[in-house]
């Protein structure tokens, strides 16, 4: 009687179980998937040719058209930067003169901050936003003395058209009222600069 009992009272736990939803299964284990963080940091060479007006502080700036109180320059830049990331770098840049107008030979450096949206993967724009220094000298006689420093800034556009080289275009204000002597005696001096060039990141 008491065998009977206890196979009753197990086939009615068994039962019990499985009316209780009691199919067992397998644990299986969360697949954890790491998160990959790209790494947009990257130290950057380039060169450049600049077309500069340097002028009169009075005189309209026109790269174009051959004014007096204004010296239209070709100069040669070679910039050295870092991207901490795809929205912030650091760039310097030095320029000089390899062709001028006979008036005023130039040279000048320039540290910026490079604050930079990219627009697709290829392309961005960026401000520069810094502090650089200007020299100007005569050509022929002519009554220049320019050594002056003081805030500069510029706005450019580049398109990376290979891993690891991209092409850029900008404008940059290199002088804006700098002290000095100008050729037609003016004692205040503007310099701008358009820049065409390519960079190269390692």
């Amino acid at each position: 009687m008491k065998k009977i009992m206890i196979s009753v009272c197990t086939v009615a736990a068994m039962s019990g179980v499985a009316f209780a939803g009691g199919d067992f299964h397998e644990v299986v284990e969360p697949v954890i998937v790491p998160v990959v963080e790209v790494d947009n940091s990257s130290f950057y060479l380039g060169l450049g040719l600049s077309a500069i007006s340097s002028r009169d502080s009075a005189v309209d700036m026109d790269f174009f058209d051959g004014k007096a109180g204004q010296d239209r320059l070709g100069n040669v830049t070679f910039l050295a930067g870092y991207n901490f990331n795809q929205y912030v770098a650091v760039e310097g840049r030095y320029t000089t003169t390899f062709s001028d107008e006979d008036l005023v030979e130039m040279s000048g450096w320039s540290l910026f901050v490079k604050p930079q949206y990219p627009v697709t993967d290829a392309f961005k724009v960026y401000g520069l936003l810094g502090f650089g220094g200007v020299t100007m000298d005569s050509v022929n006689g002519s009554n220049v003395d320019v050594d002056d420093s003081d805030f500069q800034w510029g706005l450019g556009a580049s398109y990376t058209f290979m891993e690891n080289i991209e092409v850029f275009l900008d404008y940059t204000s290199l002088a804006n009222g700098m002290e000095g002597v100008y050729w037609d005696g003016a004692l205040e001096v503007d310099a701008d600069a358009i820049t065409m060039g390519v960079n190269y990141k390692f």
